[in-house]
């Protein structure tokens, strides 16, 4: 793990040391896609944060033995019938 480690602060050291500096012009719409790409980065890891929250939370339910559906109500389900002579 330290060799990787060495390995990338040396070839940072090395792209750092022959930069050269680029005049280069950026358009208008490049601040909307690094906002997009901002987004996107934070819609994403709110979604991968969500789903462990979730799996976390069942297992210390689990653990601890509590049932979040033990105090909800389920309606019967409510079936008619109705006679052919109805029908017609």
């Amino acid at each position: 793990m330290i060799r990787i480690l060495n390995h990338i602060l040396f070839v940072t050291g090395i792209m750092l040391i022959f930069s050269t500096t680029a005049f280069a012009y950026l358009d208008p719409s490049v601040m909307t896609y690094a906002i997009q790409v901002v987004a996107g980065l934070v819609i994403a890891v709110g979604a991968v944060i969500g789903i462990y929250w979730r799996k976390a939370k069942k297992k210390v339910q689990n653990k601890l033995g509590i049932d979040e559906n033990s105090k909800k109500s389920v309606e019967d389900d409510v079936v008619e019938f109705k006679d052919d002579a109805e029908k017609k």
